[in-house]
């Protein structure tokens, strides 16, 4: 093992939970709160779901790459990771990451209510066991399949201001669900020999890239279509907002079928991200100013 500085141990483990990642779910999560509250949510709510949804997902990510730090170490990507670089130990981290999952599943239980708190164990373990031990490495319907981990923070922020879970809910949950594949098929178009070096079979690596473009392209149509669907929920400024930024969406997808560049894949993912940012920061803005 690598000698690190309190500080460094410190980096490593946080480097572990994926804040970025995080933080992106923690804003879909308080999205849904702020659309079921109709407008911001008390803050005896929303911190302790904000805690809560940041522990369970950390904790996830975090098991995540324990069980899949053999295939970290082969691909250029992850290599540097903290445990395949040697800066934590596996059982460490398996240790910190059921830790922070068991934490999440109290604060949401006590603070909040056990609805929330059991949707959030759902989705870390849908996203540990269904997608990274049972899906990833066997199909390439592995992405299809595994978005709805990735989508059940909408949930969890929905049922911590309801107490349950309405139609207005799962549109949410579906929106995230059916952006997932375009926007992670981009990002396996850019690391795609990663994936055949690991051989992990996402779609550019089972099916082609050209199929995997013209899947980025139908997701993007479907999306955009879904997306419009809350219209009796929002008002204006979401309709424009999701027209506006799905249609841009369509057209990226459209002009990677075109250009098999590596720039065009890097363009696409980062606009996608930047899609669903932008799209729930619609309803939120939506909620709060109508």
């Amino acid at each position: 093992m690598i000698k690190l500085t309190p500080r460094q141990i410190v980096g490593a483990y946080l480097e572990l939970t994926k804040l970025r990642i995080v933080t992106l779910l923690l804003f879909t999560t308080i999205t849904a709160m702020v659309v079921a509250a109709d407008g911001v949510p008390p803050l005896h709510l929303l911190l302790p779901t904000i805690l809560g949804g940041a522990l369970a997902s950390g904790g996830a990510s975090v098991i995540n790459q324990y069980y899949d730090r053999d295939m970290d170490a082969i691909m250029m990507r992850t290599a540097r990771r903290p445990i395949p670089s040697g800066r934590v130990k596996p059982l460490s981290a398996l240790i910190y990451g059921v830790v922070l999952v068991v934490l999440s599943v109290v604060v949401l239980g006590v603070l909040v209510n056990w609805l929330a708190a059991l949707l959030a164990l759902g989705g870390a373990v849908y996203y540990v066991v269904i997608y990274t031990m049972v899906l990833k490495r066997n199909t390439v319907l592995n992405i299809l399949i595994g978005g709805g981990a990735g989508a059940m923070p909408v949930l969890v922020g929905w049922s911590a201001v309801t107490g349950d879970l309405s139609t207005p809910a799962w549109l949410l949950f579906a929106i995230v669900f059916l952006w997932t594949p375009p926007h992670s098929w981009a990002l396996a178009l850019l690391v795609n020999q990663d994936y055949t070096r690991a051989n992990v079979p996402m779609m550019p690596v089972a099916k082609g890239e050209d199929a995997t473009r013209s899947q980025i392209i139908i997701y993007s149509v479907i999306l955009l279509a879904v997306s419009m669907v809350p219209f009796q929920t929002f008002s204006w400024i979401y309709l424009v907002a999701a027209f506006t930024l799905g249609l841009r969406l369509v057209s990226m997808a459209v002009m990677l079928k075109r250009d098999r560049s590596l720039m065009a894949a890097r363009a696409t993912y980062k606009y996608s991200t930047a899609y669903l940012a932008f799209l729930f920061l619609a309803m939120m803005m939506d909620r709060i100013l109508l």
